[in-house]
């Protein structure tokens, strides 16, 4: 009995050895959980090892990446992705990703008139990218085979599509024109195809030679079907094209980032039927040359003949000073002035051996004093007197075009007595001969009644407006005043 007694302590007593250090580890781990065992820490060691030799998830190809991007991009044009455009997308983003850059800083020019134009006449917005193939947004570039402007018409296709061509006009480099010009060609050979792709292989090489391709090819439809058949430009045409829509979408991604942005110049536009001097035009008006001569590149020589009438971009700042003195302006626009060089631009000195005004002599004029006034432009009273800028200037020592309210001026004027001009001058002047003034006045483009009363002595616009009834200022074309 005493045996069985004893050894059932012995069974309890084990039991209980057993639970006391088992459960040991357990209140360690509870009472002490920020400290981490040597073998907690190898587990974790051995976790981390284990998420970092997992594989990781496939990444995409740069191909795929490309390819990806260009579908999203494609609208109408097929933009498909191959080791031919691969090739020239790599060119544009690394062997010459310069010309790239060029191209994002030249694009505000052109690009918002271009779409502008796309869209009107019903034809894809991403052929815009084709004026960069074709002439890197050089609205006066010529190409060795004669094709010009920013769409490279060549000259009897121009002609067929309305760019009017002649030794002083040539409407192939005024971009608003050849860009409709070009999006009429396209339709057209987008109809004859009706792909686009052929339609762009067509403007490049002509629709013969891709009709050429079609037969060799056994008649198949596509360009990358006939794309061995067609001439050697015209393979990297449509690649060339596909590369640069994708290159100017993403040039950020490829690290290329223009150094200047260039933006177009507002302008507004006269309509001239005359002889028209765009260098004596811009002097009238103190305007910087080189910014009419972008304004309207098609102007061979920056003039015209007066055969057809024409519309002349100015810039809008200057369209108020120039409704001002309408009729002195284009009255001394439409005199001939020898110029050299006239084909290339313009030159500040003129001619004076066939000119008396722009003689050193004063012989045979009157001396006129005439006071700035607010508004005046050297230009503007240059023309008034029928004399020129760079006389001004000599007569009054004037470095620049640059004058200043109050200041006077000596004009040497063909005829009549010394006099002096302006309502804000003091001196007296001599006896003179004064234009009469005419009983009546008919209106005419241009006039005003302020530049209608600076026509005659004495005249004022209030004894304008009192001698016919006026009640404002407004006066139309053709309407008769009484003056006297």
């Amino acid at each position: 009995m005493k045996i069985r007694i004893n050894s059932a302590r012995s069974v309890i007593i084990l039991i209980a050895s057993i639970l006391f250090i088992g459960a040991t580890p357990v209140c360690a781990q509870i009472d002490s959980s920020s400290v981490v065992t040597s073998s907690d820490s190898t587990i974790i060691k051995a976790e981390e090892f284990e998420e970092a030799a997992a594989p990781m998830p496939p990444q995409p190809s740069v191909d795929e990446v490309i390819a990806k991007r260009l579908k999203a991009l494609q609208n109408e044009v097929p933009l498909v992705y191959n080791a031919k455009i691969k090739g020239f997308i790599d060119y544009f983003s690394v062997r010459n990703a310069r010309y790239a850059m060029i191209m994002e800083r030249r694009k505000r020019v052109y690009f918002p008139m271009f779409e502008e134009i796309l869209k009107s006449q019903h034809v894809p917005e991403e052929i815009k990218y084709l004026a960069i193939v074709e002439s890197g947004l050089n609205a006066k570039a010529v190409s060795p085979a004669g094709a010009a402007g920013l769409w490279q018409f060549m000259t009897f296709t121009g002609k067929e599509f309305g760019l009017k061509q002649d030794e002083l006009l040539d409407e192939r480099l005024d971009p608003e024109k050849a860009t409709v010009a070009a999006c009429k060609y396209l339709s057209a050979l987008h109809r004859t195809f009706n792909d686009w792709e052929l339609a762009l292989a067509s403007y490049n090489c002509g629709p013969g030679n891709v009709r050429r391709a079609i037969r060799k090819s056994g008649y198949k439809e596509t360009f990358w079907q006939i794309y061995d058949y067609l001439p050697k430009e015209t393979r990297s045409y449509v690649p060339q094209f596909v590369a640069l829509t994708y290159i100017m979408n993403h040039m950020a991604d490829h690290g290329i980032v223009a150094d200047s942005l260039e933006y177009p110049i507002a302008y507004d536009t006269i309509s001239v039927d005359q002889y028209f001097d765009m260098y004596t035009f811009s002097e009238l008006l103190n305007i910087c040359s080189d910014d009419m001569r972008k304004l309207n590149p098609a102007l061979k020589k920056g003039i015209l003949n007066g055969a057809y009438p024409y519309k002349i971009k100015v810039p809008v700042d200057k369209m108020a000073q120039f409704y001002l003195n309408r009729i002195d302006i284009l009255d001394a626009c439409s005199k001939v002035v020898s110029r050299a060089g006239v084909a290339t631009g313009p030159v500040a000195i003129r001619a004076t051996s066939s000119s008396s005004s722009s003689s050193s002599s004063t012989a045979g004029t009157t001396k006129v004093y005439y006071t700035v006034r607010s508004g005046d432009a050297l230009g503007s009273i240059a023309a008034k007197y029928h004399v020129y800028i760079t006389d001004v200037k000599r007569w009054n020592k004037l470095s620049s075009n640059t004058i200043r309210v109050g200041q006077r001026l000596v004009i040497y004027k063909k005829g009549g007595s010394t006099v002096a001009t302006s309502s804000t001058s003091k001196t007296k002047p001599t006896t003179t001969t004064p234009k009469a003034t005419p009983n009546v006045y008919y209106v005419r483009s241009g006039d005003s009644l302020w530049t209608i009363s600076q026509k005659f002595p004495g005249l004022t616009v209030d004894k304008i407006k009192k001698l016919n009834g006026l009640t404002s200022n407004g006066i139309k074309v053709g309407q008769k005043l009484i003056l006297n």
